[in-house]
């Protein structure tokens, strides 16, 4: 899943989050939404104008940030 097609970050919506293309729906809020066991298709239905591809560009798309995140342990 390529998010890139999905997802965008505009500085005049939602002050720069990442959010659905389109849509003013956040990557950060259905992120939290299935953080609180919400299923995909609750989500779809709280928010019958996206896809399913949106939901999992979300997720590809926390991943990628995640996954380039860097992590430095403090000496104890």
């Amino acid at each position: 899943m390529d998010w890139r097609t999905r997802i965008v970050v505009d500085p005049a919506i939602l002050v720069g989050k990442p959010v659905i293309k389109g849509t003013r729906i956040s990557v950060e809020l259905v992120v939290d939404l299935l953080g609180r066991g919400y299923t995909t298709q609750q989500v779809l239905g709280q928010y019958p104008h996206i896809a399913a591809e949106d939901v999992q560009a979300c997720l590809a798309y926390a991943s990628d940030v995640l996954r380039s995140e860097k992590v430095y342990a403090l000496p104890a």
